[in-house]
């Protein structure tokens, strides 16, 4: 027998006893040490990890195709396009292995949320606004809960991993832009899934609906971020339905509830906001960053310490909306994404930054440290009082570390206690006061006696 056949030989026994013996004794192993683990995060989750999360990947794609609503689907797009039900079949089958995420408890307690704690908390000073959240924590333990988010920054992602850990895994819906290597893998390991922002058809759209309804009506806690992209501007955009649909129309009468929380966050500074103001400008509407700057770039952050980096880009913060639930909605879905974007603007955070962005393009000129001190005072009047986050609650600090953040950058420049706004860097000061313009506008005809009240 010559050598190359009795290495291929050999080669097949290996592999056929390895796969017919030893795999399957490792993938039980695992699957014992992750059953295990899941038991022990269960003690400690207000939300247990959902079964439906749990199950084998390959499970969770054949049952997608099988279902009944796919099925139809696959006949109607293969009578459409003139092709056999097989190949339309293993084109609906190609979809949902691109949809279905491989969640790994491991990767997301043990790895992701650690990693986003760390992120968070290395950047920002991340504050939690509300007082009282004893009407999240008195939601229905068995309900599907959804966050619904305005998107400000990659940032998001982060902070809402590392603030509902605690609790629960949440699943997001990603873009195409991460299906790549070393991203996809990890994102998929976390419970994401992927969704094609473009040219998708009608049989894509029925697979992706067909799942969300599936995790949906397994109770899988989920994020939602109705703009679809991040604000340009630092203003919210109209809200998109696409998986808010998908999701309200899961819902069932007298099935599992589905409860929507609107959440609100803003920022200091955020790490891509030359990229977005760039955007704009040009009017592009839209932009691309490759990976490995994108990477560089973090890295070279990163080398700075802590206290330099939360120096630098300030705080973060978050605010939870009262929460809604589809059994008492008696609107359309239109309905429902109109009334949670309203809620998240109402609650958008006022953070030093952005509040001292704003009152440096109100007045235009040059302005006295102290007499900024005093403008800041009034115009906190005239905002809610849940939606404002000072250092300490000290006007007198929030306005050094905002001007020393600002002129760190070259926004502004101090000269004998008196601050200039740098016409170059004059886009800086419109978009970070742009995210909570909108707050003094809808407060403008409220009466001086209540506007200090008005957000108790």
């Amino acid at each position: 027998m010559p050598l190359w056949a009795l290495v291929l030989l050999v080669g097949f026994a290996a592999v056929t006893f390895a796969s017919h013996f030893l795999f399957p004794s490792v993938r039980w192993f695992f699957r014992k040490r992750m059953e295990r683990l899941v038991a022990q995060l269960n003690t400690r989750l207000s939300r247990p990890i959902e079964p439906f999360k749990l199950a084998r990947r390959y499970d969770m794609i054949e049952r997608l195709i099988y279902d009944p609503e796919v099925s139809q689907a696959v006949s109607d797009y293969a009578k459409e396009q003139k092709i056999p039900e097989a190949v339309a079949f293993e084109k609906a089958r190609g979809y949902a292995r691109e949809i279905v995420p491989a969640f790994s408890a491991w990767t997301y307690f043990r790895f992701g949320s650690r990693i986003a704690e760390l992120l968070g908390r290395s950047f920002y000073r991340v504050r939690v606004l509300n007082k009282d959240l004893q009407k999240i924590e008195e939601i229905d333990k068995d309900a599907t809960v959804v966050l619904v988010s305005n998107h400000r920054s990659n940032m998001d992602y982060v902070l809402l991993t590392f603030l509902a850990s605690r609790n629960g895994a949440l699943s997001y819906a990603v873009g195409e832009w991460a299906r790549g290597w070393p991203l996809g893998p990890l994102v998929r390991a976390m419970g994401a899934y992927f969704i094609r922002r473009r040219d998708g058809n009608d049989l894509y759209r029925v697979v992706l609906a067909t799942f969300v309804r599936q995790a949906t009506q397994a109770g899988v806690s989920q994020a939602v971020f109705p703009e679809g992209r991040l604000s340009l501007d630092a203003k919210l955009a109209p809200p998109k339905l696409g998986i808010l649909k998908y999701i309200f129309d899961a819902h069932q009468e007298g099935g599992r509830e589905v409860v929507f929380v609107p959440v609100a966050m803003n920022y200091d500074r955020l790490l891509e906001d030359q990229v977005l103001i760039a955007a704009q400008t040009k009017g592009k509407g839209k932009f691309r960053v490759k990976l490995r700057r994108a990477l560089w770039g973090t890295l070279k952050i990163w080398w700075l310490g802590r206290q330099e980096r939360r120096r630098r880009y300030g705080s973060a913060a978050v605010r939870f909306g009262q929460p809604v639930a589809l059994s008492q909605f008696t609107g359309e879905v239109e309905d429902l994404a109109e009334g949670l974007m309203a809620q998240i603007s109402r609650d958008m955070p006022v953070l030093p930054v952005p509040l001292i962005a704003h009152l440096l393009l109100e007045d235009g000129g040059p302005v006295e440290m102290t007499a900024l001190e005093i403008r800041l005072e009034k115009a906190m009047k005239r905002l809610p009082e849940g939606n404002i986050y000072l250092p300490r609650r000290r006007t007198s600090l929030a306005v050094q570390q905002s001007i020393a953040l600002l002129e760190g950058r070259g926004v502004v420049t101090v000269e004998v206690d008196k601050v200039t706004i740098v016409e170059e860097k004059h886009d800086i000061l419109v978009f970070y006061a742009a995210s909570i313009g909108h707050l003094f506008r809808d407060r403008s005809e409220d009466p001086p006696d209540n506007a200090a009240t008005a957000g108790s």
